[in-house]
């Protein structure tokens, strides 16, 4: 009797100390990191590009890292006007202004609308499909916002001298591509293969054909009895 009692308790721990092992020895393997910079054709740096790294082998992305994040109102713009998240995070749309917004979205990644509203709406938006989504205003038509939603964990956003790292990459082979709301063609045509090493800091440049920005015209200061 004492026998069977014992072995299972051996086995459990035995399998404890093997999860805790592996658990170890993932912790251990090196990471890598990619540098990338987005130029233009003239060589100009590019901010606000999404550089998006995803593993060639489909097995290798993990699950989670769905976040809550948020995108700002203020001065009727939209704060960030580019914010790169996780497929299945949210996102909160509080309204800094002294007037109301109306947000919306017409996208195929995302199509919601936050009816007029002050302060901070009660429930935030679920983004849980990949692809861009075009954030406007109903009332103020020059704001103008864009939230890429990210397949891959493994991405980020260049800052005004174009470039931006992504960390924490395991070594395997990943097809890297790069999007602007303002970039000439598809952002298919960036894709990129590059075989990352063990504790490598890979370093690429993307040059990305830019088109002018168009924006509608600021409306005039309304008067202080306005609400929008």
């Amino acid at each position: 009797m004492g026998v069977s009692l014992l072995n299972p308790l051996r086995v459990a721990g035995a399998l404890a100390a093997l999860v805790l092992a592996c658990s170890l020895a993932r912790a251990a393997e090196p990471t890598s990191s990619l540098v990338a910079r987005v130029l233009t054709a003239a060589g100009q740096p590019v901010a606000d590009a999404v550089v998006v790294a995803v593993p060639v082998d489909p097995v290798a992305l993990p699950a989670g890292r769905a976040r809550a994040e948020q995108i700002d109102q203020i001065d009727k713009e939209f704060v960030p006007k580019v914010k790169a998240v996780f497929v299945g995070s949210t996102v909160a749309f509080p309204n800094r202004d002294s007037v109301r917004h109306h947000v919306y979205s017409f996208s195929p990644a995302k199509r919601f609308e936050l009816p007029l509203y002050a302060g901070v709406p009660s429930q935030p938006v679920l983004f849980d499909r990949a692809g861009v989504v075009v954030l406007g205003c109903n009332i103020h038509d020059w704001m103008v916002g864009y939230i890429y939603v990210a397949e891959s964990p493994w991405f980020g956003k260049t800052g005004a001298d174009g470039r931006v790292v992504i960390a924490d990459l395991p070594p395997r082979r990943y097809s890297v591509r790069v999007w602007h709301a303002q970039q000439e063609g598809d952002e298919d045509a960036t894709r990129r293969a590059l075989d990352i090493a063990a504790g490598q800091a890979l370093e690429a440049t993307w040059t990305v054909p830019l088109k002018p920005e168009l924006r509608v015209r600021r409306a005039p200061t309304a008067g202080h009895g306005s609400h929008y």
